[in-house]
């Protein structure tokens, strides 16, 4: 396999050894990354029963990650025919989002990492290019916005998380604003601007924030920050051993109560958040951004806090058509078991990835371990059998702790660690190595164009047939 590799790849992987290489191509996961379905709903009282104008054995709604993972995987099955299967996302554009954390740290071009969603599809697959209105699971109908149906015998809501970023007051505004010092590696449109506002940084309070709820991979919010933090080390601005005598300064301000939510993990980069003098702003969630002024709720209170250089992640959540329908649970997520993905109350309803209430890390890693007990049991189903394939709350985040190494935290439900290369080689993935840099920054990217999305990978599974 490794032979068929692009020669960047194939350098980069020859970088680490041999047995981790070979384990690596088997076994490695995947970050997550999202769907880009636009969404408008409209209410009525009393919906009328929609007349589908077109009907499939599944739709899929997102034509992200888990939309095209999970089409595709279908159709190696050899059960569906031609437009038996149909995708509905009204983008053109189809974005590797793991990879902006890279764009972010100077490693790479976002370019690289957009592709024509249409090409990315089988020819048997059908494509609706249009947003969805509403979800109708009661007529078992799909409303688009340009006033069409679709029905469906089988549903499988996969559009991803939105991002808000007017959740945040001025921050809009000070995003749109190329002179400003506030950046995001959350958007195609903003990613770009990261990386040259902290390479002319020299000198002044730089803060990095998390917000409070649901977040496209937690880990995702510091990634960046250690990053940051070393290219200002090398650029001699920042001296984590003299931190009051350094130009810069850090701040990590985040509304969770611990650096990540999984207890091992958290412990490490607590230790190199201490070694590397960042100082935690714990139970900080940015509210607001006034000029040079961040403000944060914190508790009961509101604390203002000033910076030369502001690093933002946006606040989340879940898309109007779909909290706004009856598939979705109290807090607007699509309402599935989390063993089966199997919707707890329509049987022919499913869902993974950002948008599913799955209580696990919303990640592309998470969506390799997802996507093929959803596939299966959605066909047992289909043939009249019980759903039998249980998924275990894999999710995967490789940490970029500094530019050449990663810390890959791998764990399921419950936060408990399930490590690939811990099981495999005794390997404890807590402690930050090169190979898994190489993974993150040149094996990741390339298997997911040319395999995930076409149903052919299967994470810690390798290789799917």
């Amino acid at each position: 396999m490794v032979g068929h590799l692009p020669p960047t790849a194939l350098a980069a992987l020859r970088c680490a050894s041999s047995s981790l290489l070979r384990s690596s191509l088997l076994r490695a996961s995947l970050i997550r990354t999202f769907a880009t379905v636009a969404t408008k709903t409209t209410k009525t009282t009393t919906p009328p029963v929609p007349t589908p104008s077109r009907s499939h054995k599944v739709v899929v709604v997102g034509g992200g990650t888990a939309g095209l993972t999970i089409a595709h995987q279908l159709l190696r099955t050899g059960k569906f025919t031609q437009d038996d299967l149909a995708i509905i996302d009204p983008s053109q554009d189809h974005h590797y989002q793991p990879g902006w954390t890279l764009v972010g740290g100077g490693l790479k071009r976002r370019e690289d990492l957009r592709h024509h969603l249409p090409s990315l599809l089988d020819p048997k697959l059908k494509l609706y290019s249009t947003a969805v209105s509403s979800l109708s699971p009661k007529t078992n109908s799909v409303s688009l916005s340009d006033g069409s149906t679709l029905g469906y015998e089988h549903l499988v809501v996969a559009p991803g998380i939105k991002i808000n970023y007017d959740a945040i007051k001025g921050l809009p505004e000070a995003l749109a604003d190329r002179e400003s010092s506030v950046s995001t590696i959350y958007g195609y449109d903003t990613c770009a601007k990261v990386f040259p506002t902290l390479e002319r940084f020299q000198k002044g309070q730089a803060i990095f924030t998390q917000p409070a709820g649901v977040v496209k991979c937690a880990g995702a919010p510091q990634k960046v920050m250690w990053l940051a933090l070393d290219l200002w080390k090398k650029q001699g601005v920042y001296n984590p051993a003299d931190v009051k005598g350094s130009p810069v300064k850090i701040a990590f301000a985040t509304a969770l109560p611990v650096m990540f939510g999984v207890p091992k993990y958290s412990a490490k980069l607590e230790e190199l958040r201490k070694e590397r003098g960042v100082e935690g702003l714990f139970g900080h969630d940015l509210v607001e951004v006034n000029g040079d002024k961040a403000v944060f709720k914190a508790g009961e209170e509101t604390v203002e806090r000033r910076f030369d250089l502001l690093h933002v992640v946006p606040k989340m959540g879940p898309h109007a058509f779909v909290k706004e329908s009856e598939v979705a649970d109290a807090a607007g997520f699509v309402d599935v078991d989390q063993g089966t993905t199997r919707h707890k109350k329509f049987g022919n309803v499913w869902s993974a990835g950002d948008a599913a209430s799955l209580p696990t890390s919303k990640t592309a890693a998470a969506i390799t371990a997802q996507a093929p007990v959803l596939v299966k049991n959605l066909v047992d189903v289909m043939e009249g059998k019980e759903p039998s394939a249980v998924y275990d709350g894999y999710t995967s985040c490789p940490l970029t702790t500094q530019y050449g190494k990663v810390l890959l935290a791998e764990f399921q439900y419950g936060g408990v660690p399930k490590e690939t290369f811990g099981d495999w080689l005794g390997i404890d993935q807590v402690e930050p190595r090169r190979a898994f840099y190489h993974l993150k920054k040149d094996f990741f990217p390339w298997v997911y164009a040319n395999y995930m999305v076409k149903g052919a990978w299967g994470g810690p599974k390798g290789f799917i047939n």
